[in-house]
């Protein structure tokens, strides 16, 4: 007599989580974020760009688009969001999640080309030594909100700089100089999004994310008390928990 059949059981079949692409600020490295990445490795792939060697948003959007998965989350912070929008822009399909972190997707304000210029030129004919300057001087002031924190964060700020060097600082900020405005692609932006902040961002304020979690239908926003232009240092937990929320949602 046959034995009976019995149905085998039905096991789910699991999907691998979405590799998770960071992109960094000007003048940074994977250090800025070393708090998430910590956080989110034993999780899922995480990749850190790398701009070098392009001297246009496009051409670092393309460089990452090259180099990345066929599908992926993406999280960009100041010149990081900046080439985010610009990925969005060239491969929308390949993006499923994106955060948008302490950037600004206008283009430059008139005033700020002529300093951006002048800044070029100083480290062109300086080189390092001017870089150094300039990051202490000029650029640490709106990076580091808080002075108790300025004695940990400082060394970081400028370690990553001199890292960047000065022929990338001066990509970067033809980069940025001559990038475009993706204010009105906002809107296209339908996958899952987080727009961060910190109160204290004097370089991309509160006010302009709150306009940009208006624009995109699928975001979410989060204002973060104690931090500022570098929030994934300034409050890393808080940005942890927020960039997890979001991956998860």
């Amino acid at each position: 007599m046959p034995l009976p059949l019995v149905p085998l059981p039905i096991v789910p079949l699991t999907t691998a989580p979405l590799p998770l692409i960071l992109l960094p600020g000007s003048l940074c490295n994977q250090l800025l974020f070393q708090p998430q990445i910590d956080f989110l490795k034993g999780h899922r792939e995480v990749i850190v760009a790398n701009f070098s060697n392009c001297d246009s948003i496009e051409a670092m959007a393309a460089k990452v688009l090259n180099e990345a998965p066929a599908e992926f989350a993406l999280a960009g912070l100041s010149m990081g969001g900046i080439v985010a929008f610009e990925m969005f822009r060239q491969a929308p399909q390949r993006i499923k999640r994106i955060a948008l972190l302490n950037t600004n997707p206008r283009l430059e304000l008139p005033e700020n080309l002529s300093v951006r210029h002048q800044q070029i030129n100083n480290v062109a004919q300086g080189g390092v030594e001017s870089l150094k300057a300039l990051v202490s001087q000029q650029l640490m002031p709106k990076y580091i909100f808080d002075s108790q924190q300025r004695v940990q964060l400082e060394p970081l700020v400028m370690e990553m700089a001199l890292d960047v060097g000065a022929d990338e600082f001066i990509n970067q900020w033809r980069a940025l100089a001559s990038r475009a405005d993706s204010w009105n692609m906002l809107k296209d932006i339908r996958c899952p999004t987080l727009i961060l902040c910190g109160v204290h961002d004097v370089l991309c304020n509160e006010n302009l994310h709150r306009d940009m979690a208006l624009e995109i239908k699928h975001a979410r926003l989060e204002i973060i008390e104690e931090a500022g232009h570098l929030s994934t240092l300034d409050a890393p937990e808080q940005v942890n928990k927020a960039l997890e929320n979001w991956l998860n949602s």
